[in-house]
């Protein structure tokens, strides 16, 4: 049986987004879609802060340039 049901990982469990029946002690295969590098924590505003205007710095001076090739919807969802 193949059924797809998303999910948010919390507390050392995956937590169903959406009611979802199964019987209980039933093994199931996860495929876990996500990112590949877990951003770290920041707690400092400051940092935080700093942080921000380095990235916006850095996109600014790196345009995305004007003859760049669209993506389409599914190229931009593409699973791999």
């Amino acid at each position: 049986m193949y059924q797809r049901v998303r999910a948010t990982y919390h507390g050392g469990a995956f937590i169903p987004r959406e009611p979802f029946y199964i019987r209980d002690n039933s093994e199931v295969e996860l495929i876990v879609q996500g990112p590949l590098a877990l951003p770290p924590e920041m707690t400092d505003p400051a940092e935080r802060a700093r942080l921000l205007k380095v990235v916006t710095e850095r996109m600014q001076h790196n345009p995305i340039p004007g003859g760049a090739p669209r993506l389409t919807r599914d190229e931009l969802h593409e699973r791999r």
